[in-house]
């Protein structure tokens, strides 16, 4: 929020054009195996044949953009069809609950994993899903991966990613130390 006042403060005292979006649960490759997000926490917990660990009573909703979704839009905004000085919000209007969340994990990984549950946070949203409504009308956009694809895509990268990490753990541990 402290950025967009900045920016919106430049852009009435310089007339500088300004473009920002507001990026809501975003997922696919590359993500960090440990950046405490629900997708990859589900995924790596999973993969690794641990329990799912759920914050309250995973009746609450999010909705996920996958990663490609999200550049289009990006590469979108940089040349839109008229000037945008309000924020984009960019997500996806699918919206699931934490619950339905883990259990796709489960099924498409393949997982035995058990849900365990934990005290959700004072400060966890009950519900979050954006209004893309601005990137619908002026840029014509509008996320086309499904969850499902978007989170197959993510499993098959975390699952390279592991098993590279065990692999040159292995190789560390098996090799003469001087």
């Amino acid at each position: 929020m402290c950025a967009e006042t900045l920016f919106f403060d430049c852009h009435r005292h310089y007339k500088l054009e300004i473009k920002f979006t507001r990026i809501f649960n975003t997922c696919g490759p590359r993500m960090h195996p440990n950046d405490r997000r629900v997708i990859s926490n589900f995924i790596v917990q999973d993969l690794k044949g641990e329990s799912i660990t759920i914050y309250g009573d995973s009746s609450q909703t999010r909705s996920f953009c996958y990663v490609d979704d999200l550049i289009e839009d990006f590469v979108r905004l940089m040349n839109p069809p008229k000037e945008i000085t309000a924020p984009v919000n960019l997500g996806n209007l699918g919206e699931f609950t934490i619950k339905k969340l883990a259990e796709l994990a489960i099924e498409m990984t393949g997982s035995k994993s058990k849900l365990s549950f934990l005290p959700l946070p004072e400060d966890d949203p009950r519900q979050r899903q954006p209004d893309i409504s601005r990137a619908q009308e002026t840029l014509g956009w509008v996320p086309k991966v499904s969850l499902a694809d978007g989170f197959w895509h993510t499993i098959v990268y975390f699952d390279t990613l592991l098993s590279e990490q065990a692999m040159r753990s292995a190789e560390r541990q098996g090799s003469p130390h001087d």
